[in-house]
């Protein structure tokens, strides 16, 4: 096989040396195609029908592997010594290079971009599901309080003071105004969620004994371990 490697003169300009190599490696690649047609027609014409095609597959594997020897023994060789022709090789080269990493730079800006956009809108649409989940979730919780307020009114109402009461508290000191059934509970609700490490209240002379009896029995209250004065929300949530 012809050498693609020839010696171009060192004189000649960039654009006459590149033009020199093109022509060599025609040159190359024409011998080559010529080499390949008569082995094909050596093989042809020796083989038998039956065994054309694996025999000749043979021969092209027996010849590819002669080549491929023949150069792994043979030490790497330039192109070309004329370092113009390098030059110009080179610059392009790097200039593929720098052109790939170009669109590639690009390609990733324009798709940063677009998940920038697409995380902001997501950000956005998350809040306002947010909003108004809380929005529902208040007015769900009105709506209940609301109920409940009628149930309770309706079924646990507060003692009705007699006259005779009236008249033992004319002299002395005014009674105690007693809490519902549900200022009870809410405080119970409260403290419960805003200080759950700290959840019990502690019962005073507005809190009528028959509400606590009535959250105790039932299992809605319970009372501290050491302190009969203080009960807490059972924690139905956990």
């Amino acid at each position: 096989m012809a050498e693609c490697a020839s010696e171009i003169s060192n004189t000649a300009g960039p654009v006459e040396a590149k033009e020199e190599l093109l022509d060599e490696c025609d040159s190359i690649w024409k011998q080559i195609e010529e080499g390949q047609s008569k082995l094909m027609l050596q093989g042809t014409e020796t083989l038998p029908p039956s065994d054309t095609k694996l025999s000749l597959l043979m021969l092209r594997w027996k010849a590819l592997t002669v080549d491929v020897r023949q150069q792994q023994a043979r030490n790497p060789e330039l192109i070309s010594t004329n370092p113009d022709v390098l030059l110009e090789l080179g610059k392009e080269e790097l200039q593929k290079v720098k052109n790939d990493l170009e669109t590639v730079l690009s390609t990733l800006r324009l798709k940063n971009k677009r998940l920038e956009e697409d995380l902001k809108s997501l950000k956005t649409r998350e809040l306002n599901g947010l909003k108004n989940k809380l929005l529902k979730i208040e007015t769900y919780k009105k709506e209940l309080l609301s109920a409940l307020g009628e149930f309770l009114d309706k079924h646990f109402p507060l003692p009705e003071e007699d006259e005779n009461t009236e008249k033992k508290n004319s002299s002395a000191e005014p009674a105690v105004q007693l809490i519902t059934l549900q200022e009870i509970l809410e405080m119970l609700i409260n403290t419960l969620m805003t200080t759950p490490h700290k959840p019990y209240i502690t019962i005073n002379e507005s809190f009528w004994p028959p509400y606590i009896e009535v959250l105790l029995r039932h299992g809605v209250a319970l009372r501290h371990p050491e302190d009969p004065n203080r009960i807490r929300l059972q924690a139905y949530h956990m």
